[in-house]
């Protein structure tokens, strides 16, 4: 019934604190009138379990039902962002909330506000459970995998609409902008009505903090810049990564780089990313040191990591920044036709860095990761990109998080895996083509395998081997001499 579904999720806000008791009927009358109910019925409270995703999509289904919404994806989302805001502060009073916790505590402001994004349903914890996540054994560390089924598919119908729409409006002019906080949502731009961000002071500017709608890992965040600008790696990036560390010392941050095919998805908005998690890569071992005879309060190593990483090291802020300046300009300009880096082709520039910083045991770090977008008749995707054998794999680019050590996959893995492991086990399997090769090496080497555990563990496990071949793909430098040649150079 409509009533006791609107019942229960006014009372699950109050369990979460969302609303006030004195805000009951305020917040019920608000969702009748986007429910078109006329009235309410006088109905006994009884207590429920289900979680505030739970109810709102039954709410969603009677919506459906009555014809108030068809079924179709973006006009649930804008229903279901609609509905939470009923229970949302404005940003005024959460930004308000979040600094009075942050007065206490950095991290009682940050659980304040992570709750809050998952309690209001912007961070959507239903479609994220989905998503099928483990750790494997690698010489690189425990890496991470995860197959990505929490972002919904676009239905034929949504699809048709986004067709025909005859002009894209710029407003907002992308996902990330500031004015997506309490937008409504239209064809083609996800529904933000729920969406609430943290104003920071960052640099003489304010930028904005929030989390991701699909976190990836703990407490997976954004921060982006107010004014809608291209992404840039330039010292200043890396000072405001310094500077948020300040901010917030429990959380890492970084950037992906500022070029096609080695950065992000959106490069048409400075932004990075951040989090309460630790990756596999800041725990990676130094491989060897590295001499930075001008900053000599800088301690600096090359990593032992798949990717081509420069670690620098110090208490001292301003000489940190300075030698992380120092390698971005150096390797800006830098090629080397032996390991096929070349920084230019024409005006167009080829190197650029993927920074990571953290504060730890009372010093500043920041990673280096060296990258290069240059493309060849053999590797048209990319040189220091998943290679062709791999795309079976993984073939988007390889941005922050998969550099930091977590596999993004694609969900068409999901099902593919299950023939696989079916395949070791000498069942019928239908084997995707895309995987036949791999197929047969892992008959080869492993034979016919009794335990159904067992094969799903060899195939996670040779899935790890593949996600540490992607990122090799990836590092710019595979012999440590081309390294040493590029670092006499700083």
């Amino acid at each position: 019934m409509i009533y006791e579904d609107i019942a229960a999720l006014v009372q699950q806000a109050i369990s979460e604190k969302l609303i006030e008791p004195a805000d009951e009927i305020y917040a019920q009358n608000q969702v009748m009138q986007l429910l078109q109910l006329p009235s309410f019925p006088e109905i006994e409270a009884v207590a429920t379990e289900r979680t505030i995703p739970d109810i709102l999509e039954n709410i969603t289904s009677y919506t459906i039902k009555e014809g108030i919404i068809a079924d179709v994806l973006e006009e649930k989302e804008m229903l279901s962002a609609n509905i939470m805001n009923c229970f949302i502060a404005r940003p005024s009073v959460v930004n308000e909330q979040f600094y009075k916790k942050y007065n206490v505590s950095p991290v009682e402001a940050t659980d304040y506000f992570y709750k809050l994004s998952k309690d209001s349903n912007y961070i959507q914890m239903n479609r994220i459970k989905k998503n099928v996540h483990f750790k494997t054994v690698t010489k690189y560390g425990n890496l991470d995998i995860t197959i990505n089924l929490s972002k919904p598919e676009k239905d034929p119908e949504q699809i048709r609409r986004e067709r025909e729409m005859k002009q894209a409006l710029d407003y907002p002019k992308c996902v990330l902008c500031i004015e997506n906080e309490g937008y409504a949502g239209r064809t083609g731009h996800p529904a933000r009505a729920n969406h609430r961000m943290i104003r920071v002071p960052l640099g003489g500017e304010t930028w904005y903090f929030q989390y991701s709608p699909y976190v990836y890992y703990n407490e997976h965040s954004i921060l982006l810049a107010e004014e809608h600008r291209d992404m840039k790696i330039s010292k200043e990036a890396f000072a405001r990564l310094l500077a948020f560390t300040d901010i917030f010392p429990h959380y890492f941050i970084g950037s992906n780089a500022d070029l096609p095919i080695v950065g992000g998805s959106i490069l048409s908005h400075d932004h990075y990313q951040a989090g309460r998690y630790e990756f596999a890569m800041s725990n990676a071992a130094e491989a060897f040191p590295v001499t930075l005879g001008d900053f000599p309060d800088v301690h600096a190593a090359v990593l032992k990591w798949p990717l081509s990483v420069i670690r620098l090291k110090s208490e001292q802020k301003a000489q940190l920044l300075d030698a992380a300046d120092h390698v971005l300009q150096t390797w800006s300009g830098y090629s080397d036709e032996r390991a096929a880096i070349q920084a230019f082709s024409g005006d167009d520039a080829h190197n650029t860095i993927t920074p990571i910083a953290r504060m730890r045991d009372g010093k500043y770090e920041l990673d280096l990761v060296l990258r290069n977008n240059r493309t060849s008749a053999e590797h048209p995707m990319g040189i220091f990109h998943p290679h062709a054998d791999v795309h079976h794999i993984k073939k988007e680019n390889i941005g922050l998080i998969e550099v930091m050590g977590l596999a993004v996959l694609p969900a068409r893995l999901k099902e593919e895996i299950v023939e696989l492991e079916k395949e070791l086990l000498g069942q019928d399997a239908i084997v995707n083509p895309i995987h036949q090769h791999w197929a047969a090496e892992l008959k080869e080497s492993y034979g016919t395998i009794e335990s159904a555990s067992e094969a799903k563990n060899i195939i996670q496990h040779e899935l790890g081997k593949k996600f540490v071949r992607v990122l090799e793909d990836a590092g710019v430098f595979k012999e440590k001499d081309a390294f040493q040649r590029f670092l006499h150079t700083l």
